[in-house]
């Protein structure tokens, strides 16, 4: 009796167990067949927030300067140069005669034009009263008036001839080039010499489309030069290109008064400074947000934890920023790094 209580007693455990076994699997099975659900996973990145400041255009630019004035001095009238009154280096004045032409010829070719209007003349006057007497005709009368006109037209046409066989300065300054030697033969157009003007200081520069913006016409330059920087020119704005070269670039000139007893000579290389402040906020983030190039930017704006590719317009770089021109406004909150990872409706995290 004994020996079949144990016997039943071992029985209901190897079931137990058995049991026990049976359920344990089938929650293992359950928890493997159970569905895994989907987990976002989002890309850390780090953020700035655009804001708004007030700007501080911050512009220093190389350039060259180039003559306030030059001008080249032209033979007016075919001859032999007779005289030169000007050598390299000279200061001329505007009206000055630097050259004369021989004109012997043209004054012999002037004595036969003479003579012949005065004998036109006569012969005029001489045919008019016969016309008033009936011995002349009209069209005689009229014939010797036009050849008198003629002659009198080739008169001064010689007169103004010898006039121009003093070639005169067409503009003040020093004479850099002397092309001719007194003595030589020169047709009419042919260059004598060059004049540069530099009582003025004429800066020429080159500013990028961003750059061109921000300055204006008559604002006031500081121009220095590396030779001598302590010798600082306060020069005004005077020109500003309103069409851009083949680089893209637009040409801005800055005049300066000169210095009269050291002048800046034209090709130095000056320095351009047109730093100023102004009371208008700009919109900057932070460079590094800036996606693709300058020229076609993007930034990743974040919001509600999802990135948002959006389009933007930069103007001028200062200090590791970028100025907003549209596209975003002040407050919102873009992506500086991490962007790599990004496209447009990426979940994010942000990282301190």
């Amino acid at each position: 009796m004994k020996r079949k209580y144990i016997i039943g007693l071992i029985v209901i455990i190897l079931l137990a167990l058995i049991v026990f076994r049976l359920a344990s699997n089938k929650k293992a099975l359950n928890e493997k067949n159970k569905p895994v659900q989907d987990s976002v996973v989002r890309i850390p990145v780090k953020v700035a927030q655009a804001k708004e400041q007030l700007q501080a255009i911050n512009l220093v630019k190389t350039g060259s300067l180039a003559p306030f004035k030059e001008a080249q001095v032209l033979s007016t009238t075919n001859g032999t140069i007779q005289q030169l009154r000007f050598n390299l280096g000279d200061h001329v004045t505007e009206g000055q005669v630097l050259a004369v032409m021989d004109t012997r010829i043209a004054q012999l070719d002037l004595q036969k034009a003479q003579s012949n209007a005065a004998k036109l003349r006569r012969d005029l006057e001489t045919y008019t009263e016969l016309l008033q007497g009936q011995a002349a005709t009209q069209e005689k009368v009229n014939e010797i008036n036009q050849n008198y006109l003629d002659a009198a037209n080739q008169v001064s046409q010689i007169k103004k001839q010898i006039a121009d066989a003093a070639v005169k300065a067409p503009t003040s300054g020093t004479i850099s080039e002397k092309l001719v030697e007194q003595g030589v033969y020169a047709n009419t157009g042919t260059q004598i010499a060059t004049i540069v003007n530099l009582s003025q200081a004429k800066v020429q520069i080159n500013l990028t489309e961003a750059e061109v913006y921000q300055v204006k016409q008559g604002q006031t330059v500081k121009i220095s030069t590396d030779v001598n920087p302590d010798n600082v020119f306060m020069g005004k704005i005077t020109f500003i290109s309103p069409q851009a070269d083949e680089t893209h670039n637009y040409r801005v000139e800055v005049t300066a008064a000169n210095n009269e007893s050291n002048p800046l000579r034209s090709g130095t290389f000056v320095t351009a400074d047109f730093s100023r402040k102004t009371t208008q906020n700009v919109l900057f983030v932070p460079r590094d947000a800036i996606v693709q190039s300058v020229k076609d930017a993007s930034v990743y704006v974040v919001e509600n934890n999802v990135a948002h590719l959006k389009p933007v317009r930069t103007g001028i770089e200062q200090n590791g920023m970028i100025q907003i021109m549209s596209g975003i406004k002040a407050g919102e909150t873009v992506v500086t790094s991490g962007q790599i990872n990004l496209k447009d409706g990426s979940p994010v995290s942000i990282s301190k």
